[in-house]
């Protein structure tokens, strides 16, 4: 009996909530239909102007570009360019004669430094003078073509500076610490004018580390001036060969006679012919070993070893680099 109580006491509670359950559900405010949003308008596709039609408005920088060489841009029919000079570097202006605005338009100099190498490389991937621009040092310290080369001044070296003084003038505004090596006593004679930065480095990058130049093959840059130096010869002064000039050299400027790395010319020897055996026993000890015994450098006679080993660079005639 209780379970039957049970069993109608369960159906009666079903027939009250079922019903109200389904009042509450039609009662209940219904979402709103969405709305499928309207389609966007197929974009435009910017076109070709010409670069007369950038005149009416950049007139000065118009009037300042027919002096530089990318003009010749306007008369390029080879690759399809022809009257697209401006358009090359800035791409198609159709959107931005229409907007007037700076943001349909591509300006290289708000470019992030690759994608403006890119907007340069497009035509000048495949010069000489280029080999090695993406890996140079000026690539890897994010220096962009355009902090170097200016497109729209009138001036004749904007482009590409020629005169070693202007050279030298915008390598130093980055460089400063470089610059004034050549302020010290003993140095090349960039200062004056005699030669640029350019001589010794290539700024578009080289084989060789430092952006050196090369000369003659893979040889470093040095010998297109000290050619008298260069070898082969019969006998090496093996530093000429694996480490080069700046061994003994301080390239860029020095407050010691020929540039040297130390003040006395024993001193850049020893770094160098110092860690050789002892002495034989018996023998009078001496400072900076370096056999013979009778080396002995607390006597005047042995300070300046280029006295005797004046063929320091190689020799012909003797091993031992004397005279």
């Amino acid at each position: 009996m209780r379970s039957i109580s049970v069993a109608v006491v369960g159906v009666l509670i079903l027939f009250v909530l079922v019903p109200r359950a389904a009042n509450q559900e039609q009662n209940s405010p219904k979402p709103p239909a969405t709305v499928p949003a309207p389609a966007a308008a197929p974009a435009t596709p910017k076109t070709y102007v010409g670069s007369g039609v950038c005149q009416s408005c950049h007139e000065d920088i118009f009037n300042a570009f027919q002096k530089d060489p990318h003009k010749a841009v306007d008369f390029d029919k080879k690759r399809g360019r022809e009257d697209h000079a401006c358009e090359s570097c800035h791409g198609p202006a159709s959107m931005h004669i229409e907007t007037v605005s700076a943001e349909d338009i591509i300006n290289p100099a708000k470019l992030t430094v690759a994608r403006a190498d890119e907007t340069c490389l497009a035509c000048h991937r495949n010069q000489a003078t280029h080999i090695g621009r993406i890996q140079s040092g000026h690539a890897g310290g994010r220096v962009a073509c355009s902090s170097c080369h200016s497109m729209h001044q009138s001036k004749p070296e904007s482009l590409v500076a020629r005169k070693a003084q202007t050279i030298n003038q915008q390598c130093a505004t980055c460089h400063t610490s470089i610059w004034a090596a050549f302020q010290r006593p003993h140095a090349h004679r960039l200062p004056q004018g005699a030669m640029s930065c350019a001589d010794c480095h290539n700024p578009h990058g080289s084989f060789l580390s430092k952006q050196v130049r090369t000369f003659a093959a893979n040889e470093p840059g040095c010998f297109s001036c000290h050619a008298n130096l260069r070898g082969p010869f019969t006998y090496e002064h093996s530093p000429m060969r694996t480490e080069g000039c700046q061994t003994c050299h301080e390239p860029h400027g020095s407050a010691n006679p020929k540039m040297l790395t130390r003040a006395e010319v024993r001193f850049v020897c020893l770094e160098c012919h110092a860690n050789l055996p002892q002495p034989l026993p018996g023998t009078a000890s001496v400072i900076g070993v370096v056999p013979p015994s009778f080396h002995d450098l607390r006597s005047p006679r042995y300070r300046n070893c280029t006295v005797c080993h004046q063929k320091i660079h190689g020799s012909h005639v003797d091993r031992n680099l004397t005279r």
